[in-house]
């Protein structure tokens, strides 16, 4: 069965949601192709203070607005996991196929691809072991599970001490080892880290995660002195940043890191083909420059189909 649109776009993140009400918005056809949760990585942020016009709200709620506005505006949803592009079709106006792994088969005169990036693995032992078993990627979806334990975050950016931040609310004790003496994040989340109850480990990095049925340790190296120690927790969640969600495309231009090319205009290196959002190589990953760029591939989209 061939379902026939305007435009399809990869991905039901805030880039993919924002594409989704700009191209509906335009009087096109309109499909979001999303294989699990509506708002991707953003439904797992607790806190947001740095949305424009919105004081304070979490992921789920932002993206659960943007999910209804898209709906309102005449875009469809299919649930579904894409198998499939055909890129090699690069006749402007020609039409696209995508096909989806239940068996249907989507076509399109344009493809938006917001398939955005997945938390970056530490790749040490004990770490695939111990998935779900003490390791976690998302403070906000676990969280709940470590009341009143002892828990550690790995990471220095915005994600890791904002989790650190979040998790103290809950977990009786709260490590961050970070590898560097002083946080990536932004300075108004440093400064309430430091003032909170968060105990930071400088200068380390995880070699190893050990434990029984479920996590009970951490053995962590010193990088300036080598030596290695250990530290007793419940949990470990990681938050060292992201990798794109590349590994299924093909024919596109990617970066050294994996992330997907494009211009000022969010074009990619096939015609006809745009990528928002955190799966582009661009310089800030954010709730609001992946919604900049949602807009931009659809206005650019539409402006060449109509």
């Amino acid at each position: 069965m061939e379902k026939l649109y305007d435009i399809a776009i990869i991905g039901a993140g805030p880039a993919g949601l924002t594409a989704g009400i700009y191209a509906s918005r335009a009087g096109l056809k309109c499909a979001v192709i999303e294989q699990s949760a509506v708002g991707g990585l953003a439904t797992t942020t607790a806190n947001i203070e740095n949305y424009p016009g919105i004081k304070q709200t979490d992921g789920f709620s932002l993206c659960y607005t943007m999910m209804e506005q898209c709906t309102a505006s005449g875009a469809e949803f299919v649930f579904d996991r894409v198998a499939d592009i055909a890129f090699d079709e690069s006749s402007d106006g020609e039409l696209r196929t995508i096909s989806l792994a239940g068996g249907e088969t989507i076509s399109a005169k344009k493809i938006i691809i917001t398939a955005g990036a997945s938390p970056r693995k530490l790749a040490i032992d004990g770490e695939n072991e111990f998935i779900g078993k003490g390791v976690s990627y998302c403070a906000t979806c676990d969280g709940a599970f470590f009341r009143n334990k002892t828990v550690a975050v790995i990471g220095g950016g915005n994600t890791a001490v904002e989790d650190a931040l979040y998790l103290e609310k809950l977990a009786a004790k709260v490590y961050l080892v970070h590898r560097r003496d002083a946080l990536r994040a932004d300075k108004i989340l440093s400064q309430r880290l430091l003032q909170s109850g968060v105990t930071p480990i400088w200068n380390s990095v995880v070699e190893k995660i050990t434990g029984d049925d479920k996590v009970s340790q951490l053995e962590l190296k010193d990088l300036k002195t080598e030596s290695l120690n250990t530290v007793s927790v419940d949990g470990v969640f990681v938050a060292i940043g992201q990798s794109p969600n590349t590994q299924w495309l093909r024919s596109l231009d990617l970066d050294e890191s994996g992330y997907i090319v494009t211009d000022s205009l969010m074009r990619t290196s096939v015609r006809g083909v745009f990528a928002a959002g955190d799966i582009r190589s661009k310089s800030l990953r954010q709730i609001v420059t992946a919604c900049a760029d949602g807009a931009i591939a659809a206005d650019t989209a539409a402006k060449e189909l109509l």
